[in-house]
């Protein structure tokens, strides 16, 4: 599965040239985490993520924000070494389809490989695309 993804809105469906970079960080007295994404190839959007904890639910939601002007918001979880991402309800935009990310982290816990997948109706998944995130 190449990268970006055509359903994402991106220009093109294949391989993006050169390496994106993904900043995460904490704010505000470690109450949000901030994932930067850079990508060096126009044809991928660069993004900006916040992280926070969603008391009224007892869960995690990702707050995301792109180049293109996507906003969406992600519920997130973590299980063992599996980081999850899902979007299966309209947000701030129309729920034109489904999306869950699913990341394994490594045992040494520097790497995390995970695949973006889509569904039109949240029962059948199809792979978007994959990626790693790698700690240097």
């Amino acid at each position: 599965m190449g990268w970006p993804p055509s359903s994402s809105g991106l220009l093109v469906d294949e391989p993006i040239e050169g390496r994106p970079r993904w900043v995460f960080e904490w704010m505000l007295g470690g109450q949000y985490l901030i994932q930067r994404t850079e990508a060096p190839d126009h044809k991928a959007p660069n993004s900006i993520a916040i992280v926070a904890y969603d008391r009224e639910r007892e869960a995690y939601r990702q707050h995301y924000f792109d180049s293109r002007g996507v906003v969406r918001v992600y519920r997130m979880t973590f299980d063992g070494g599996t980081w999850t991402l899902s979007r299966d309800a309209p947000d701030f935009t129309p729920l034109d389809f489904f999306q869950r990310f699913t990341g394994r982290f490594s045992d040494d816990g520097k790497t995390i490989r995970g695949t973006w997948e889509k569904s039109s109706d949240g029962v059948r998944w199809v792979g978007d695309f994959d990626l790693t995130y790698s700690r240097l």
